[in-house]
């Protein structure tokens, strides 16, 4: 397999060559550092010195360069006003079509440029990160605080590129005015929308895109579902463009929207249906777990399942999940808590997300992915939302040929109904994509996903096989970046575990916690409002639909505005301690337990865990191996993992901590999540440095 740097490298202009970051100059630097600190301690002050020099240097000449040729492209850009503006006076709409053409022409060039900054800013990065790999030092955060900060930065013009910025708004200015040539000459400034559905333009706007590292909600919310996005075009994108259908990717979505209402809308009514069959209240924790306990093993084999074919999962899950929602239902009329249970396990083993994730991610053309990625999240709040609100209408109590439909029942009826429904939907509608190496052409596996392409190397010159024979600490170098430029997906868990760096075991940490909290937060919501405030079921279904309908207006908060005003990772570190306080507040102390103090802590811990996620998830897609973004044990699948092992642990406890007396549950059940949200903050303290 073609290692991803190399692909890069044959990708360069070959004649701006010299004017690339030297890669390989860098790299020979860092031997020779690695040489001196060997010898004596005292030569580290004088590598951070000479190391930032060389790397000043090179970034001043690509910058000059750079410089250069956007000077070029104005002064070519001003010819061609001149000639707009005549063609304008003279009404000579001849000449429209050659005029076109020369802007497109210049639109190419751009092209060209962004790639060279594009490739530099990429190997800029690994440089940094192999030299803090290298020598353990956390290097890149003072150079790029240093250099961006000053007023004078060189290295703003790498990341900002503020005078592309000015060369793309000519362009598009100019070619909507062309387009549009009917005597109103409307500008793109005053009507935005008239810019544009022109190729080249749209073939900037992507390039300028995929280089700026400012996040805008819509990125923020994708980012959240984990699901690989190409950065680099590829043979396979026409592929993937023949696989597409809006109709398929509708039904994974749908899908998605129904199996988070499934989750959440028997969670109001789950103590009072446990205690009409003869059970403890607490035993919600075990009727709602039971459905985490199985999704454990679905997402697996659906995962697997999704590498032959998308319609045959999702018709079983819909069937299964079907059946599961009948078993609930029926448990009422036939007595039993077993056949309760029995049902959500059903609901559980019918979990495919893994299956819509990865219909997303191999079926979805790249310009569209990040919209059903933020889709995908979407639906999920929105399920989140509707499934309490919709056990809120429930309030009726009648019997229908021996069949018993209440508060309890109407859900499992409702949603067994809507599952049915939906399977004819699906074998209707449905289009199976073509097979292709079992969905997933090699191609697309070289280039994985959105941050990928921050991992190659960038080479400047062609590298002899001699001079890497003659350099044993050269070859040493070169084996671990191949190594960890392989994108081949891991076949196994214990192979996707060993890929786990301290990073990402404290994400996934992470991730567990904030579901823990979320899991205790609401599948006790029931037990504890009825126990200490008298809520009826339609009152606690109101409090979670409100709850859930916060998700999208925090992603919008965050995604929109805070995550463009700090780092990630001081977000991060923020929501976990607001999600600590939240669970502080929430403990029943000396004072009697309110409805204000509880309300309160619940908003305060489920809208820092809403951030919580999203952030998490966000900075986990960056800090995961490549070979971790496409296969069976995949990203997704593991933090899924994470997050469906968590509820389990929260439902557990709930039943457990209920044999101490309801007096006892709050308490019982908020002490370990306390615990190990401070663990939490401990880990990402010690790793702070290396979420970037």
């Amino acid at each position: 397999m073609v290692a991803f740097g190399k692909k890069l490298k044959q990708l360069q202009i070959q004649e701006w060559e010299s004017f690339y970051i030297n890669y390989k100059l860098m790299k020979k630097k860092v031997n020779q550092y690695t040489r001196q600190i060997e010898v004596s301690e005292h030569n580290r002050e004088y590598v951070l010195k000479d190391f930032s020099r060389v790397l000043d240097s090179q970034i001043e000449k690509t910058v000059l360069f750079l410089l250069e040729q956007e000077g070029r492209l104005a002064s070519r850009l001003s010819v061609l006003g001149e000639q707009h503006d005549s063609l304008v006076q003279h009404d000579d709409a001849a000449m429209i079509p050659e005029l076109q053409e020369s802007y497109r022409v210049v639109g190419e060039e751009l092209l060209k440029l962004l790639h060279f900054v594009e490739l530099n800013a990429i190997g800029l990065r690994k440089i940094l990160k192999k030299f803090d790999k290298r020598f353990g030092y956390k290097f890149t955060n003072h150079y790029v605080k240093t250099r961006a900060s000053h007023p004078y930065s060189q290295l703003k013009q790498v990341f900002k590129h503020v005078g592309i910025s000015a060369v793309v708004g000519t362009l598009s200015r100019h070619l909507a005015d062309l387009k549009d040539h009917q005597g109103t000459y409307v500008s793109i400034y005053d009507q935005p929308a008239l810019s544009l559905p022109d190729p080249t333009m749209e073939s900037i706007k992507a390039a300028v895109d995929r280089l700026s590292n400012t996040t805008d909600f819509l990125q923020y919310i994708g980012k959240h579902a984990l699901i690989p996005e190409e950065e680099l075009p590829t043979t396979a994108d026409n592929d993937v463009d023949e696989r597409y259908h809006f109709m398929s990717l509708l039904l994974n979505l749908v899908n998605t929207f129904l199996y988070m209402v499934n989750t959440y809308i028997i969670v109001p009514t789950a103590d009072s249906y446990s205690l009409s069959l003869g059970a403890a209240a607490t035993t919600c924790g075990a009727v709602i777990g039971s459905m985490a306990v199985a999704q454990v093993f679905s997402s697996v084999y659906f995962s697997a399942w999704s590498n032959k074919s998308y319609l045959k999962p999702l018709i079983f899950s819909s069937i299964v999940l079907f059946i599961g929602n009948t078993l609930y239902a029926l448990a009422y009329d036939l007595n039993s808590i077993h056949v309760l249970i029995i049902g959500r396990v059903f609901c559980g083993l019918g979990s495919a997300r893994a299956v819509n994730r990865r219909y997303i991610s191999d079926c979805v053309p790249i310009k569209m992915r990040m919209k059903a990625s933020a889709g995908f999240v979407s639906a999920s709040a929105l399920g989140m939302a509707c499934g309490p609100a919709l056990a809120a209408l429930f309030q009726t109590d009648r019997t229908i040929f021996w069949i018993t439909l209440n508060e309890n029942t109407l859900p499992g009826w409702v949603m067994a109904l809507a599952w049915l429904v939906y399977l004819l939907w699906l074998c209707i509608s449905f289009r199976e994509p073509y097979n292709d190496d079992k969905l997933n052409p090699p191609t697309r596996r070289e280039t994985s996903n959105e941050n990928s392409v921050s991992e190659p190397l960038i080479e400047k010159q062609n590298e002899s096989h001699n001079d890497e024979d003659n350099d044993d600490d050269d070859e040493e170098f070169n084996n671990n970046e191949e190594a960890e430029e392989s994108h081949q997906p891991v076949t196994s868990i214990v192979s996707a575990y060993k890929l786990l760096t301290p990073s990402v075991k404290v994400q996934l940490l992470i991730y567990f916690m904030l579901k823990y909290a979320m899991e205790v937060l609401l599948a006790e919501s029931s037990v504890i409002t009825s126990y200490y405030f008298i809520w009826s079921s339609g009152k606690v279904a109101i409090f979670l639909a409100c709850l859930g309908l916060t998700v999208l207006p925090v992603n919008v908060l965050v995604g929109s505005y805070l995550s463009n005003m700090f780092e990630e990772r001081q977000v991060l570190l923020a929501a976990e301690i607001m999600v600590c306080i939240g669970i502080v507040f929430s403990f029943q102390v000396i004072i009697p337990y309110s409805v204000p103090q509880y309300v309160c802590s619940a908003l305060l811990t489920f809208v820092a865990a809403e951030v919580l996620e999203g952030v998490n998830l966000s900075l986990l897609s960056r800090v995961m191996s490549s070979r971790l973004k496409r296969g069976t044990y995949n990203g997704g699948l593991l933090s899924t993992e994470a997050g469906t092992l968590a509820r389990v642990v929260a439902d557990g406890a709930i039943t457990l901590a209920g044999y101490g007396g309801m007096n006892k549950l709050l308490n019982a059940t908020l002490l370990p999540s306390l615990l190990i949200c401070i663990c939490s903050i401990v880990a990402t303290c010690y790793t702070y440095n290396s979420l970037y």
